[in-house]
């Protein structure tokens, strides 16, 4: 199966290479500039086993239109920001039998891809904590996984590799809405008390995130995918553990001044809420903090 990864970043990177390193056959679409890079010094990769650097192929936009190829699996895991660039870029990459895996956060991005790949595009989400330091991509712990839906056989055989713990699920919509319950809360939590998990409950502030937990979760299961007890515990153990350095991506790109996607995981989760009739006051507060954010950066 020719494989390709649209973005090189945290999350491409990390999986990029665990494809490789078990033999599959892996092509990254990137932008000039990370192009010139990688291919001057390579793929490095930093994970808690060490660090490697991989002679990896890569294509820019421009070179796919030139000389298009179809490719049998692409898997889109650039931020929801550069989304519709991302659409357009990889078009001519895909053909009639080729599988679109979308990795991104939310839920918004499926309408636009179905939009514009049809029924090509497989559900999919990818759990994992890493980000890029001076070009390179590292990964922070040994946490890898990625679920997809049902019905792609030779997708599942693809990336059922070691270091990532791949999952095939009957209910890929109520998994993807489960994880996003979880990184809304989890972005909430931060970017709302502008701190890593820890330091708020031993502040004080455990019925605070207990309250946003249940706000986040209370959306999903107004929408008919409530969250299944396993994963609300699991977001309590992260978001109420007094000794966490856990922070979200959504908070990390934020402090930054980076492009996040403040929008697709609370605004989007806001709106759905008050169509929904969910109050969500804890949410709301984050959001128009993020959005202040956003104007006081552009200067508005």
């Amino acid at each position: 199966m020719r494989i390709l990864i649209v973005g090189a970043g945290a999350t491409g990177g990390a999986f990029g290479t665990r494809l490789i390193e078990a033999g599959r056959d892996v092509t990254f679409l990137v932008r000039p500039a990370r192009a010139a890079l990688v291919r001057r010094e390579g793929l490095r990769f930093t994970d808690p086993s060490g660090t490697r650097t991989l002679r990896v192929g890569v294509r820019t936009a421009d070179e796919i239109a030139a000389a298009p190829e179809v490719f049998d699996l692409v898997v889109i895991t650039v931020k929801a920001p550069a989304l519709e660039a991302a659409i357009a870029d990889v078009a001519p990459a895909v053909g009639e039998g080729t599988v679109v895996l979308p990795i991104l956060n939310g839920m918004a991005h499926l309408d636009r891809l179905e939009q514009a790949f049809g029924s090509r595009v497989l559900g999919g989400l990818a759990m994992i904590v890493a980000t890029l330091d001076d070009g390179a991509v590292v990964q922070m712990n040994d946490w890898s996984a990625i679920t997809i839906g049902d019905g792609a056989p030779a997708v599942a055989r693809a990336l059922d590799v070691p270091g990532i713990r791949l999952t095939v699920e009957g209910d890929i919509v109520g998994a993807m809405w489960a994880k996003w319950a979880f990184i809304a809360a989890s972005g909430i939590d931060c970017c709302l008390f502008r701190s890593a998990a820890g330091p708020v409950i031993r502040a004080g502030g455990e019925p605070q995130v207990r309250a946003l937990i249940a706000e986040t979760e209370a959306v999903a299961a107004a929408a008919g995918h409530p969250v299944p007890a396993a994963s609300h515990e699991r977001t309590v153990a992260t978001l109420v553990d007094a000794d966490s350095t856990m922070t979200s991506s959504l908070y990390r790109d934020l402090v930054a001044g980076l492009p996040h996607e403040g929008e697709q995981i609370l605004g989007d989760l806001a709106a759905r809420g008050r169509a929904l009739g969910v109050a969500t006051p804890l949410l709301d507060l984050t959001l128009v903090q993020v959005r202040a954010d956003a104007l006081q950066r552009a200067g508005s």
